[in-house]
């Protein structure tokens, strides 16, 4: 009898948290981005309750850190897109949230986090090249308001905002990289989209600079980006940062006067 009432405790125990993770997304779709080359890549997506193909949504496109690489199309939704959504619904504001799962082994961006500075590869990484044909195809497909399409991303997710704005900054209407670092050779690209990085001070992955520096060369080259740097604050800067309605109502405000076709 003891015996029969440990396994079931155990059962019941295994049960509700298998119930509990399945209910933790409901509002994010489980989808396969397959390449005309064959190469996949696992991704989540929400998409409003009762979609009306007759009007346009903004879009989010959310790129996770290191820690929820991996293939079970599940762990980037650990860190911002809830907040986001959540933000969404709160404010009655339907939106189209995209969030890509980087396999384990491979980055956003092909460069070491630690170190200073990295010039942007010419190529993006399979998985970045992936992202952008993924994007492309939903703002095809769906009924994606063209000039609200947001990106953000934290620390190996950072570098991937960095990174894809500088690719593709006649896409987006604003970005909000956290804890990551971009090419500073490329900060002209970027004077007329609207940026807010946030970074921890005493960030021991990635260092402050990589922030700071991206910032200081954008305004000196014309720009007006805003930056917020946390005092006291280690390599977990994201969780304060999209849990701050300002910030997040300050990524919809902004919306793109000029469109132009991804290339």
């Amino acid at each position: 009898m003891k015996y029969t009432r440990s396994l079931y405790l155990a059962l019941l125990i295994l049960t509700c948290t298998l119930t509990s993770s399945l209910k933790a997304t409901p509002d994010f779709d489980h989808k396969i981005y397959k390449s005309s080359k064959g190469q996949s890549l696992n991704y989540r997506i929400h998409l409003p309750e009762s979609m009306d193909s007759t009007k346009q949504y903004p879009l989010v496109l959310f790129f996770h850190g290191a820690g929820e690489r991996g293939n079970d199309n599940n762990k980037q939704l650990i860190h911002g897109t809830k907040d986001i959504l959540a933000y969404s619904k709160k404010s009655n504001a339907p939106v189209i949230i995209v969030a890509p799962q980087c396999p384990s082994g491979a980055q956003w961006v092909n460069t070491p986090w630690r170190k200073l500075s990295h010039t942007m590869p010419i190529e993006p990484s399979n998985s970045m090249r992936l992202m952008i044909e993924l994007l492309n195809k939903s703002i095809k497909e769906l009924p994606v308001d063209k000039t609200r399409i947001y990106v953000t991303g934290l620390s190996m997710g950072g570098y991937g905002t960095w990174d894809i704005i500088q690719r593709h900054p006649e896409i987006f209407a604003a970005a909000i990289p956290i804890c990551g670092g971009g090419d500073t050779a490329l900060a002209s690209k970027l004077t007329a989209t609207p940026i807010w990085a946030f970074h921890g001070d005493k960030d021991n992955v990635v260092k402050t600079i990589r922030s700071k520096d991206m910032i200081n060369a954008i305004t000196d080259a014309g720009g007006y980006p805003k930056y917020t740097e946390y005092k006291g604050v280690k390599h977990n800067s994201w969780s304060k940062t999209y849990a701050n309605k300002d910030v997040l109502k300050w990524l919809f405000n902004q919306k793109k006067i000029e469109v132009k076709p991804l290339q």
